[in-house]
């Protein structure tokens, strides 16, 4: 197929036939438990911070690309708020095309140049490129950039399923790497050369860096950040964040199809009655990377779609400055489905996210959410 599905509109379809196919269902295997990993060693973290040493500029460039149909929300945005906030690169937000990008699930931004401007502004290429999940692999204008940019001396970075989209542009072949636990068996029958790394939310092999599902980009950013400028100002970054310690840990077990999963789909796409919009106020000054975790998160639990609104039209400029547009200018918005801005850091403002799911929906819901962005949920 020329297009890819949302991960949670391709579980609606997995839901339905599990309907048909009951046996099926109570084939999978029951709930993972989370098992804690060892710390990843010393040598090998510093291998990792090495390998993602800026390399060209001393004040290196980011280029974050998406195409304008459907790029992932948090994927998109995570690392441009993180990095922005850090100020020790230049980042921008590019689109294959000119005009608005429409993120999946949810948001809607405008792009702060298009490839080929960033190409005529900066023709030796960008010392970084993040490459998000997408709605299409196999764009052609996207692959081409990316693989140009490659060529140029970029490290590039699929987040998520975007590894997919870096595997298509050919920069898997006899590389480790690693995906959203939900793609693994696909990327690894599309490029069999690839060497799947497991028990590692970043992976790091000759200019070419993957991680595991949508939340990794939070560790990767800080990552990236001490490669940049040091341990200590990753570390202050993470503390702002509300994340003051991270590695590559990770326990790949705990994250796969299974039978409270499916039922959660089940239930929650069949109780279409009380599918409900919830919305959150857009105002000037909101942080983009808490933005993007709490309606991202909203937004898959087959329950709701969270939207935003303004009490003016025209996009609102985020804490980063990238110009967000509202899905609505309304005045007010219904009390009873009124998502409240958050001011929690944004690790934390997940966490909140995850207890107000399961407080309106249930446990197993904020569950089959965190599962979605492969989200270690903390204590």
């Amino acid at each position: 197929m020329t297009s890819r599905r949302l991960l949670w509109s391709a579980l609606g379809a997995v839901a339905l036939l599990a309907i048909i196919g009951a046996g099926w269902l109570w084939s999978l295997p029951p709930a993972p438990s989370l098992t804690a990993q060892p710390p990843i060693a010393q040598a090998e973290r510093d291998a990792t911070v090495a390998a993602l040493k800026p390399p060209k500029r001393q004040r290196p460039l980011v280029a974050i690309i998406g195409i304008n149909d459907a790029t992932e929300t948090t994927d998109y945005l995570m690392p441009y708020g993180i990095l922005r906030r850090a100020d020790v690169a230049d980042v921008i937000m590019l689109a294959t095309k000119p005009g608005p990008v429409t993120l999946y699930p949810t948001l809607k931004v405008e792009p702060q140049a298009t490839i080929a401007e960033f190409d005529a502004q900066h023709p030796d290429g960008a010392d970084y490129v993040i490459v998000p999940a997408m709605s299409r692999d196999d764009d052609p204008e996207a692959l081409q950039w990316i693989r140009g940019q490659s060529a140029r001396g970029a490290i590039v970075i699929g987040v998520c399923v975007g590894a997919k989209v870096v595997g298509d542009a050919g920069l898997l072949h006899d590389r480790q790497a690693t995906t959203h636990w939900y793609s693994v068996k696909e990327l690894r029958g599309k490029h069999p050369t690839m060497r799947y790394v497991r028990d590692r939310r970043l992976v790091v092999d000759n200019r070419v860096a993957t991680t595991t599902g949508i939340t990794a980009s939070m560790p990767m950013s800080l990552t990236l950040i001490e490669a940049i400028a040091g341990r200590d100002k990753a570390r202050a970054v993470g503390r702002e964040i509300g994340l003051p310690e991270w590695d590559a840990r990770h326990d790949s077990d705990a994250f796969k199809f299974t039978r409270p999963f499916a039922l959660t789909a089940i239930g929650n796409t069949a109780a279409f009655w009380s599918h409900e919009q919830l919305g959150i106020e857009l105002k000037n000054g909101v942080d983009e990377v808490s933005l993007a975790l709490i309606t991202d998160a909203w937004s898959r639990t087959y329950r709701s779609q969270a939207v935003t609104f303004s009490r003016s039209a025209g996009a609102q400029q985020s804490r980063g400055g990238l110009r967000i547009i509202p899905d609505q200018v309304v005045a007010n918005w219904p009390a009873a489905r009124l998502l409240p801005a958050s001011d929690a850091k944004p690790a934390e403002a997940l966490d909140n996210a995850l207890v107000g799911i399961a407080a309106r929906y249930g446990t197993k819901t904020a569950d089959f959410v965190a599962m979605q962005l492969e989200y270690p949920k903390r204590p």
